[in-house]
């Protein structure tokens, strides 16, 4: 009964890993689709989008405006059949899946998934100075005056203990 389970886990891992592998293009028209990278980002990057769907030397318009970054030009780039384009992700994004597209003149359109995340652990700041618990710190970090609030202290506990002490012997107070 454990062999089972495990071959459905197993064929299930490795589906995830090629849904997850597979690079963020789709086709819409051409021979290709529309490439981003990085395909994961976040808000305030660069990102740039390759596609061959369009032809030899021919340049493509994009569309970006479902992230909120608007049109930006594709033009024949370095790559061999391919025309490339960059734009920015605005600084107000919101995280998700965004579609990015480029229309090919006169040969349709080619789509790819931009997906934008929140900045990661490493490029936050770190919080600073102190947390205003309420607990502790009414004398400050002054070793002076912590030291007579401990005598302070001292001089009540010791007090309290001799009181209590002559009350058991029935000195009284």
């Amino acid at each position: 009964m454990r062999t089972p389970r495990l071959l459905t886990a197993a064929a299930l891992a490795a589906a995830a890993a090629a849904l997850t592998a597979a690079p963020a293009s789709a086709g819409g028209g051409g021979s290709g689709g529309l490439e981003v990278y990085p395909a994961n980002t976040t808000p305030g990057a660069t990102v740039t989008v390759h596609t061959t769907a369009c032809g030899t030397g021919k340049g493509a318009a994009g569309d970006a405006s479902a992230v909120g970054a608007g049109a930006f030009p594709l033009a024949p780039g370095t790559h061999p059949k391919g025309a490339v384009g960059k734009f920015e992700v605005p600084a107000a994004a919101q995280p998700g899946t965004y579609e990015i597209v480029a229309k090919c003149s006169g040969d349709g359109q080619v789509t790819g998934d931009l997906m934008v995340a929140l900045a990661s652990s490493r490029e936050q700041v770190p919080p600073r100075g102190h947390v205003k618990t309420g607990v502790g710190g009414a004398l400050g970090t002054d070793p002076v005056k912590t030291a007579a609030g401990v005598a302070a202290l001292a001089v009540a506990a010791a007090g309290g203990t001799w009181l209590l002490h002559r009350r058991a012997r029935g000195e009284g107070i």
